[in-house]
C-alpha cells in the first residue's frame, strides 16, 4: 500500500480537498486498494474539526465528499507515510521545523501543476466562493499528474 499525505496549516480548506479529490480520483482508476490518502495541518487549530462548510459546497459541487476530521502533523508521518505531500512553502517549512530535515519524499503540491509548477496552492480561507472554486481547479489537475507519476513510479 503507497500511502499519501497532504499537509496543510489548519487541514479544513486545501489539504482535506486534496484528500477528498485524490480518493475520488483513485476509486475511478481502481487504484482505491493500491493507494492510500490522508491529510493533515501544520498547525492545531482545527482538530477534531469538519472540513470548513465552503470546502464541503465546492467540493460536494464536483461530487466528491468526505469524512475527513481536522489532524495536525506529527513527527510519525513521515515514518507512516510514502509521501508528505505540502499545499504551499510555508507548510514544507513548518514540517522541516517539526522533522528536522527535509526528506526526499516531501513534495509541494503544485510541483505537479502544469499551469503552476513551483506555486503555492492559495490558501482560500479569507477569499470567497471564487477563491475555494480557484484551489479546486489547481488540485484537481495537480493531482491528476500526482497520481501519473504515482503510477509511473510504482508500475500500477
Amino acid at each position: 500500500m503507497i500511502k499519501v499525505l497532504f499537509v496543510c496549516l489548519g487541514n479544513i480548506c486545501r489539504s482535506p480537498l486534496a484528500e477528498a479529490i485524490f480518493k475520488k480520483k483513485l476509486q475511478k482508476e481502481g487504484l482505491i486498494n493500491k493507494i492510500e490518502a490522508d491529510s493533515a495541518g501544520t498547525a492545531n487549530y482545527h482538530v477534531g474539526e469538519n472540513p470548513d462548510p465552503r470546502t464541503i459546497e465546492i467540493a460536494a459541487k464536483h461530487g466528491v465528499f468526505f469524512t475527513h476530521k481536522g489532524q495536525q502533523f506529527k513527527k510519525n508521518h513521515v515514518v507512516e507515510f510514502d509521501y508528505l505531500v505540502a499545499m504551499d512553502e510555508s507548510n514544507i517549512q513548518n514540517m522541516v521545523l517539526e522533522l528536522g530535515e527535509k526528506p526526499e519524499k516531501l513534495l509541494l503540491m503544485r510541483n505537479f501543476d502544469p499551469y503552476g509548477k513551483g506555486e503555492d496552492v492559495p490558501d482560500p480561507w479569507y477569499g470567497g466562493m471564487n477563491g475555494f472554486e480557484n484551489v479546486y481547479q489547481i488540485l484537481d489537475r495537480s493531482l491528476d499528474n500526482f497520481l501519473l507519476f504515482l503510477k509511473a513510479k510504482h508500475q500500477l
